[in-house]
């Protein structure tokens, strides 16, 4: 493909679920299979999504046979994307024999056989949401994904452990860890330097006026959940790596790959230690590796697996 006019980041999204499968840690993801707690019609399971995106993680979920009976409410600040949501379920669902129901516009019921999933949508800010349902309610799993790196992770932790079920389980996936690899090399110190002003852009990230960025969120992860009185249960590697076959790119990940280096030309249009006309050209030469079929792009991430650990964190006992 050519190289986009415009960029949407519902297709964006849509184009790496792929590529997220690939790189989901399958050790991980069968160690939160172990630990499910076992669920029924009469004590469905209960899970939270933050930052749930277009929902391909729910489907991704059902597809890998995870869900039976559970309660599914998914949570993203983006109002297009609940929207996008619920263009998209009825579709999924009955190409995977789903008897998709819809009891509102942001509430359905998902049948098949000896399986029933409710899932809620909402357009909502994570600490609104939080702030509303600390008290109210409790999940059994919360799940992030290709999300916590975005937020101040000590602060959000502290918070999120109150939404737990006693040995509720956090399934964080995605967590960037520190590499940006694009190959073949252009200009080896050029590429260098680039990749160390893309990070730092991570790392100065202010949302709100609060840190909203690491360039190292994944090896931090480990101290950031003991500290914030989680339990580690497992981790692992989860690296995006996208390259051609002798077809092409799989599915829409060409478009995936044109977006990253959009975003890369984003975060460091006009920065003061690059020099314009050399990054204007290498980012046009990493497009055209892009429609030539050349290009591969690695990203190091870490998935976890953990529990809010017996003696639970008081806000005295907890050090940033």
């Amino acid at each position: 493909m050519s190289v986009p006019e415009g960029y949407s980041f519902t297709r964006y999204l849509a184009a790496k679920k792929s590529v997220d499968d690939r790189a989901l840690n399958r050790h991980v993801w069968g160690t939160l299979t172990r630990l499910l707690p076992q669920a029924g019609p009469e004590k469905p399971l209960s899970v939270l999504e933050i930052g749930a995106g277009i929902g391909t993680m729910l489907e991704r979920m059902l597809d890998w046979g995870l869900l039976s009976y559970a309660a599914y409410t998914a949570i993203d600040s983006q109002s297009d994307n609940i929207a996008h949501i619920r263009q998209r379920l009825p579709g999924w669902t009955a190409a995977h024999n789903y008897n998709c129901q819809e009891d509102s516009p942001n509430n359905w019921r998902l049948l098949k056989q000896a399986r029933e999933i409710r899932v809620r949508f909402e357009a909502c800010d994570l600490f609104e949401f939080i702030t509303r349902e600390t008290g109210r309610r409790k999940w059994d799993l919360l799940l992030a994904h290709a999300f916590l790196d975005l937020m101040d992770i000590p602060s959000t932790l502290r918070q999120l452990a109150e939404l737990l079920a006693p040995d509720g389980l956090v399934y964080f996936t995605i967590n960037f860890d520190g590499a940006t690899i694009l190959e073949p090399e252009i200009d080896p110190e050029l590429d260098k330097h680039i990749q160390a002003l893309y990070h730092q852009t991570m790392d100065k990230r202010i949302t709100s006026g609060k840190p909203s960025g690491d360039s190292q969120a994944g090896r931090h992860l480990f101290e950031h959940l003991r500290l914030s009185g989680f339990q580690i249960l497992d981790a692992g590697a989860s690296d995006w790596v996208v390259f051609p076959n002798t077809q092409g790119y799989p599915g829409d990940e060409a478009y995936f790959l044109h977006f990253i280096i959009h975003t890369i030309q984003q975060a460091l249009a006009g920065h003061p230690h690059l020099d314009s006309r050399r990054f204007t050209d290498w980012v046009n030469e990493r497009h055209a590796q892009v429609d030539r079929g050349e290009l591969v792009y690695i990203a190091h991430q870490l998935d976890f697996l953990g529990k809010v650990s017996e003696h639970f964190f008081t806000q005295e006992n907890y050090s940033a």
